[in-house]
């Protein structure tokens, strides 16, 4: 580590005021209309916005005059104790004790207790490793309940020179003295994309691309969608590419399963823009061990959330432990997830999407 510099939110006004350059990389702390501390991280490509003191959630990230975020009715953050209160930011948090839409079974609220969850601590991290210099923002949250759970979570955004890449991570620490059960997805919502196109490492087919049956409390369902759900269930391929806006209003969620990886252990999907650039997220299946894809396109929301990593699916705490997908921390365990997303321009998404097709040749 080279540097380490504390952050107070009391530092944030509605006038930026850059804290850091180190080359082409800055930090900027600013605070929304709303009354919401941010934290703009910068190089010569773009820029990522990161909401340190709220879950440590990414707002927004913009590369190559791209903005990457779901669209939504949100135009900032604000004050919110659940997640669809600001439901705009191109990333959060989710879990960490629960995950996922409730059933009528359940009592978490949904996506968990951590997405809009204010944190104790801020800091930034000038780094450099094999791949170069970085700089990183990291929150820290000592969270504790009598009769209940106590976890660290640091979540944590790294930006490095030149690239429109970025990690997400969180490192997630029980303790307690007891077994703490461990809910997580990286809930990454990219901007739908008429017409773009789905790539990843696993085939089209109804049982490694598999429509979710489950319909949420939040979805009104009618003849029409149900139809259209037992259609994808049988071809799933109907969805690879984005041909058909209509057809994701209401939501549209797909599991996919059996993604082949490289000799590193990860694997890499993306969306594929019109114009031959696009989107593109890498991570180790080992610590995620499932993927979720959530497309909306509504009057009030469009979000192609290509892949959602995850160590459980979204349907709630009570139906996920009947299937055995709570994982459990012992007393003083701890986990770490991270992943990289962002934007590829033309060139690197023909080598990528080369990349992916190898990957689903050996995963056919």
């Amino acid at each position: 580590m080279i540097a380490t510099i504390p952050l107070f939110p009391g530092l944030a006004n509605e006038t930026s005021r850059e804290i850091l350059r180190v080359g082409e990389l800055s930090a900027t702390l600013f605070r929304f209309r709303t009354g919401i501390p941010a934290l703009r991280l910068a190089n010569t490509r773009g820029e990522v916005v990161v909401l340190p003191w709220m879950g440590g959630m990414v707002w927004s990230a913009r590369f190559d005059g791209v903005e990457l975020a779901m669209e939504s009715g949100f135009d900032a953050p604000r004050p919110a104790t659940t997640i669809a209160e600001t439901y705009g930011c191109f990333a959060f948090h989710s879990g960490i004790l629960r995950n996922g839409v409730p059933a009528a079974e359940d009592t978490h609220p949904a996506h968990g207790e951590f997405p809009c969850a204010a944190m104790d601590h801020a800091w930034l991290e000038l780094d450099e490793d094999a791949e170069g210099p970085s700089l990183r923002v990291v929150s820290a949250r000592d969270h504790v309940m009598g009769f209940g759970a106590h976890y660290l979570a640091q979540p944590s955004v790294t930006l490095r020179p030149g690239s429109t890449l970025f990690d997400i991570g969180l490192a997630v620490e029980n303790r307690s003295g007891k077994p703490m059960e461990l809910m997580y997805m990286c809930h990454v919502n990219f901007r739908f994309v008429a017409d773009g196109r789905f790539l990843q490492p696993a085939p089209f087919t109804p049982d490694r691309t598999a429509v979710r049956r489950a319909v949420p409390a939040h979805v009104e369902p009618n003849p029409d969608y149900l139809a259209l759900i037992d259609a994808l269930a049988g071809d799933p391929a109907r969805m690879e590419v984005l041909h058909e806006p209509a057809l994701y209003d209401p939501e549209q969620v797909f599991y996919l399963r059996g993604l082949d990886t490289d000799a590193a252990g990860d694997t890499t999907l993306a969306l594929q823009r019109p114009g031959g650039d696009g989107f593109a997220m890498r991570y180790a299946p080992a610590s995620f061990p499932h993927t979720v894809r959530w497309v909306l396109n509504d009057p009030d929301q469009k979000v192609a959330a290509f892949a959602l990593p995850s160590t459980c699916e979204p349907e709630g705490y009570a139906a996920e432990k009947r299937k055995g997908n709570v994982r459990v921390l012992p007393p003083h365990g701890r986990a770490a997830f991270t992943l990289r997303a962002g934007y590829l321009d033309q060139d690197a998404m023909t080598r990528t999407a080369a990349e992916i097709a190898a990957l689903g040749e050996r995963a056919a």
